[in-house]
């Protein structure tokens, strides 16, 4: 995976965030506070700690970090444009979605690990092409995939980006997210909250003609040890092979599959 550089954005944020402190600010600190030399990021740094123990208004922010209220407020709405900060449906600040992405990217590895022999296996039960994906931004990429030899195929290469709009594995990946952006993920989706909600009662998800006239998939959640959906494991094919009622017929599968995977990513994060 490639890093992405520093935004624009992310380098006027900085800029902002550099002036000098206020007499509260430059009080004397904790003796367990760290300083890295760049005093944004150690005042950006207060402001993820204030939110560790849960959600926050600025003025809970001010008082947990000393921070001047304007710093603070600037520095929140920073984050909370990188998503490393979201409001709640009280408008408090809350720990965004964006380290859920970063600590799957950083386990994304021993999932590639274990998902191979999976992947085959859930190919050969089933006789259609699997994959993972992941999401990634607004879009979701497949991070794995195998493919059956030979006729019908629906052909699913490694690295490639779909939307999140459609399909069984968008369905996965945003059932499970916080309210505020699950509510953003369904304005053009063309599935409904109450497909989300019937996927998360049943834990899997399928798609007929979603994503692609003639496609069905089968999806089902992969978690980390935390209990977060990181990826989903997906089947799919041609609607005319697998039928009019796929998910009856290949969720036991592709759930066992997934939750094959949830444990050995459970297991490899123990022996850490």
């Amino acid at each position: 995976m490639t890093s992405n550089t520093l935004s624009a954005e992310s380098k006027q944020c900085i800029d902002a965030g550099s002036t000098a402190a206020s007499p509260a600010e430059a009080a004397q600190p904790a003796d367990n506070e760290i300083h890295s030399g760049v005093g944004v990021l150690d005042k950006t740094v207060k402001i993820l700690d204030a939110l560790e123990s849960g959600p926050a208004t600025l003025g809970q922010l001010v008082t947990a970090t000393k921070l001047a209220r304007p710093t603070a407020h600037r520095l929140a709405i920073a984050l909370e444009r990188h998503r490393f900060v979201l409001r709640d449906q009280h408008g408090r600040f809350v720990l965004g979605s964006r380290f859920a992405e970063l600590a799957a990217a950083a386990g994304e590895d021993r999932l590639l690990a274990a998902a191979g022999p999976i992947l085959q296996t859930l190919l050969d039960r089933t006789g259609e092409s699997a994959q993972i994906y992941r999401r990634q931004g607004e879009q979701r990429v497949c991070i794995a995939a195998v493919e059956r030899a030979s006729g019908l195929r629906d052909s699913i290469p490694v690295g490639a980006m779909l939307s999140m709009e459609a399909g069984s594995a968008a369905q996965i990946l945003l059932a499970w997210e916080d309210s505020d952006r699950l509510h953003q993920g369904l304005r053009h989706a063309r599935f409904s909250s109450a497909k989300l909600a019937a996927v998360r009662k049943r834990g899997w998800a399928e798609s007929i003609n979603e994503r692609d006239e003639g496609v069905c998939s089968i999806s089902a959640p992969i978690r980390n040890a935390s209990g977060q959906v990181i990826a989903a494991i997906s089947i799919s094919g041609p609607s005319g092979r697998m039928g009019s009622n796929p998910g009856h017929r290949y969720a036991p599968l592709v759930m066992g599959a997934g939750k094959y995977l949830t444990d050995a990513l459970i297991k490899a994060s123990a022996s850490r």
